[in-house]
């Protein structure tokens, strides 16, 4: 239900931060996850054949996780409704899952993002259970974290695994290009401070074995072991 300022309008001239007025508007848009969403791969297929089914997103900040998410929704003309594990809790639960299930009586699905899904404790995963089962919710899980030590087997076995990217220098500078493009005017610096901008991206200068190489994760994860339950992708 929108309120008075979004019926007026006045929504759309609101401050908003560049990365949300840059956020893409279609799935092709997305950069450095053309592993992911190019037609060979698991969400190019799954939007081919039409039959959406529960992702859990696993990658380091800024990839995309939440704006992929949101792109799904339109894709498969689902109703997006977004979480987050850090203030959410069993009451919130609920509340959700019976409006999902008060659209699918009529005729309306539901996407369900959860954002820092790895922050709910084991009973509240278990809650999603039968919602993802019966197809209630398509459930999109989005963590930093590793799912085979931070999900439920239970969840795990009901939603595939994959991983995002972090984003190369060719990723970074496309979207320097489109920074200046809604600014209409190229950013005043030096090809040297450019590649200095550019290369400024968080990174983890130690390796983690208990994560996947194609992306450096945070520092507090490279103790863990290397065992893997998760089904992910990594194509």
């Amino acid at each position: 239900m929108s309120d008075l300022f979004e019926a007026g309008g006045l929504q759309a001239d609101a401050p908003r931060p560049l990365a949300d007025r840059l956020r893409p508007k279609l799935l092709t848009e997305v950069v450095g996850q053309d592993h992911l969403i190019g037609s060979g791969g698991p969400i190019g297929r799954m939007i081919a054949a039409n039959r959406p089914h529960s992702i859990v997103l696993w990658g380091p900040p800024g990839t995309g996780k939440t704006t992929i998410a949101r792109l799904l929704s339109t894709a498969f003309k689902l109703h997006f409704e977004q979480l987050s594990a850090v203030f959410s809790g069993v009451a919130d639960l609920k509340k959700t899952f019976e409006a999902a299930r008060a659209r699918r009586r009529v005729g309306q699905g539901t996407l369900l993002f959860v954002d820092e899904i790895h922050r709910f404790n084991r009973s509240q995963q278990d809650s999603f259970l039968p919602v993802v089962e019966d197809g209630t919710v398509v459930l999109v899980g989005a963590t930093t974290e590793n799912p085979s030590f931070e999900l439920n087997g239970a969840l795990l076995s009901r939603a595939q695994v994959l991983v995002l990217r972090r984003l190369d220098d060719a990723a970074l500078e496309t979207l320097l290009e489109r920074a200046e493009a809604h600014y209409g005017e190229r950013l005043a610096v030096t090809d040297d401070a450019r590649a200095s901008l550019r290369a400024s991206w968080p990174r983890c200068a130690r390796a983690s074995r208990s994560t996947p190489p194609v992306w450096s994760p945070p520092c507090r994860n490279a103790r863990r072991s290397t065992t893997s339950r998760a089904r992910s992708t990594t194509i």
